[in-house]
């Protein structure tokens, strides 16, 4: 981040914070990131919420890709791991 690189890869950056330290994590990063290209490794898909391009990965090939809004809408198993995540968002919240 003090090289102001031209690609940064993050892996599961956010992955082990809860969502309020989440989003002030990827607040900080998108303004940080406004001019590199960031490539996102992230099984909570909160975090890929605001990309450019999602890729959906299944037994290691791209099954689809686009924006979050447009995986949603089209891609049954991006909307599944959605429904999945938010089910277990309730869950948490119902403890």
């Amino acid at each position: 981040m003090l090289r102001q690189a031209d690609v940064l890869l993050l892996d599961e950056a956010t992955s082990a914070l809860d969502a309020k330290a989440e989003r002030h994590v990827q607040s900080a990063l998108n303004r940080l990131t406004a001019k590199t290209t960031t490539i996102v490794i992230a099984h909570r898909l909160s975090t890929v919420q605001d990309a450019d391009c999602v890729c959906v990965i299944s037994s290691g090939k791209v099954v689809d890709s686009g924006t979050f809004v447009e995986l949603i809408e089209r891609s049954q198993l991006f909307r599944d791991l959605f429904e999945k995540q938010l089910e277990g968002i309730s869950l948490k919240v119902a403890l």
